[in-house]
């Protein structure tokens, strides 16, 4: 195997993951560890994943086939071994890599999990961490419930705070919410592993999707328990669309597009800026200026601003907001995210190399100075059983 760079070259993570947990082992596997996923010898079903590129086969007499982008980048920089656990070599196999891995990733239900028999692992090799993702844990009265995306948004209170109080809630684009737990995954993996490091002692970390999603939650939970102590509206409770839950971020309808507007954190910079505009109506009276009366003040420079970026044109509006260093927000298509600037200016987007022909995808959310990360090759079905059996010394006489 070429020597693998970057912030956790040396590491080695088997990949035991599905949805769950896949983007924790993305994260490791993109910051230079050497991650191992098995998938049966048909191909890891996530492949079938969509969406689909059409990819060229590394020679002309190759048929083109269907690639998953979707597998492409939630597997990415990893080495894929193809077993059958129900088999004696396939069991033996997996063993190998465990004993072979300082951290295993896995999710109750996953290929190979049930035949990974972590609890023996565990006893063998006490420096082992092993990071177990379930959608509610292994305790509780919904401990054998499982669910998707889409279910766990809604059963961890996310979907409860979207929408307005009069429409459905709005799931958001693709699976953010397994995304939120993956990013757990690699969080605990992490951390358990620096106490192997300081003590030698392996660690097993139970991770609930449900919890991390909860987790997310913030204010909306200390909202809900001290609303009694806040001085707010209940009206903050229901679903309420773009509406923030101190009333002063909104989304707002300019010339153009959409703009999440706030006067936060300095309102008087905000009607300064509306004066200059002689757009600010009367909030220069008296009683605007009083401290004691900041949530009427707050709720009417709302509605002042309101009226006045219906009349701008939202793409200068944002820069101008943002050179007074007002935190407004260009709501963007993904047409615009996919050319922004800002993205471009960090070499964000990246080279993928899918069955020989080559297309673009997200890059890494971090930059390390030291030890930079780069996109590997995207193998095929079991595209690196041959070189890991070699590693393993499988077969060998000893």
């Amino acid at each position: 195997m070429a020597e693998k760079k970057g912030a956790l070259a040396g590491l080695r993570i088997l990949d035991l993951c599905d949805e769950r947990g896949i983007y924790g082992a993305k994260m490791l596997a993109d910051m230079g560890a050497d991650v191992v996923r098995p998938e049966p010898p048909e191909g890891d079903p996530l492949r079938q994943r969509g969406p689909h590129s059409v990819g060229k086969g590394t020679d002309k007499s190759t048929s083109a086939a269907e690639v998953s982008l979707w597998h492409a980048f939630f597997a990415s920089n990893r080495r894929f071994f193809a077993l059958d656990p129900k088999t004696a070599d396939g069991q033996a196999q997996l063993q190998k890599l465990i004993d072979r891995a300082d951290i295993v990733l896995s999710c109750d239900g996953a290929f190979a999990v049930a035949g990974a028999d972590l609890d023996a692992a565990l006893k063998r090799r006490p420096e082992l961490v092993v990071v177990d993702t379930t959608s509610f844990g292994r305790e509780g009265p919904w401990a054998d419930y499982i669910a998707p995306d889409l279910v766990a948004a809604a059963l961890g209170g996310v979907c409860a705070s979207t929408g307005d109080a009069d429409t459905p809630p709005l799931k958001g684009f693709g699976e953010l919410n397994f995304m939120v737990s993956g990013v757990y995954v690699a969080i605990a993996a992490l951390s358990a592993m620096n106490h192997v490091r300081r003590n030698g002692e392996g660690q097993r970390v139970n991770l609930s999707v449900h919890e991390s999603i909860v987790s997310c939650l913030e204010h909306v939970l200390m909202a809900y328990w001290y609303h009694e102590k806040l001085p707010t509206s209940p009206s903050m409770y229901p679903r309420r669309g773009s509406l923030h839950w101190s009333d002063s971020y909104v989304v707002m309808q300019a010339k153009g597009g959409s703009i999440m507007v706030t006067p936060i954190p300095d309102i008087e910079a905000q009607i300064f800026w509306l004066v200059e505009q002689d757009a600010h109506q009367d909030l220069l009276e008296e009683k605007y200026s009083d401290p004691r009366q900041i949530m009427a003040t707050t709720q009417r420079v709302m509605e002042v601003l309101q009226d006045w970026v219906a009349t701008q044109d939202v793409e200068p509006l944002f820069l101008e907001a943002q050179s007074r260093h007002m935190p407004y927000g260009w709501v963007l298509s993904i047409e615009h995210v996919a050319n922004n600037p800002q993205l471009k200016a960090r070499d964000w987007f990246v080279p993928y190399v899918l069955e020989g022909a080559e297309t673009t995808g997200p890059g890494a959310p971090y930059l390390f100075s030291e030890t930079p990360w780069a996109m590997g090759p995207y193998g095929g079905p079991g595209a690196d059983t041959e070189a890991l059996l070699t590693e393993m010394g499988w077969g060998d006489a000893s």
